[in-house]
């Protein structure tokens, strides 16, 4: 083999370890055998759910992924603490879309601030 293909195959070899190491490291094995998100990059939510929470705006529930009183326990205790929360929907009242459609728009505007289109619609 030549040096060059050498060096080319150690430096793939070195980058695809370090790409499985940083995967490695997200996810965990639950009991089912199945791989989840780690606490480090999703705080809290439905085991399996397969939501992607390493991004800005969670498509799921129609808010920005750390302020989802859904998927982030953090942001949850914060809306509790403030006594912003619906027992209903076990979600921020705030952020309650189904107790009032029209607070979604506060939301969509920043969607729309930061990407130039409207969000997706929500989920869940």
């Amino acid at each position: 083999m030549s040096p060059f293909l050498l060096k080319r195959s150690v430096t793939f070899g070195a980058l695809l370890a370090l790409t499985a190491m940083a995967v490695g490291c997200s996810q965990q094995a639950s009991d089912n055998g199945s791989t989840q998100v780690s606490d480090a990059s999703q705080e809290s939510h439905a085991e399996g759910d397969g939501h992607d929470h390493g991004g800005w705006w969670c498509a799921e529930h129609g808010v920005p992924e750390e302020e989802c009183s859904v998927c982030s326990t953090k942001a949850a205790d914060e809306f509790k603490a403030k006594g912003d929360w619906c027992e209903e929907h076990n979600r921020a009242e705030s952020q309650c879309f189904q107790c009032d459609p029209s607070r979604a728009e506060k939301f969509a505007k920043l969607y729309e601030a930061k990407f130039g289109h409207a969000p997706p619609k929500p989920t869940e």
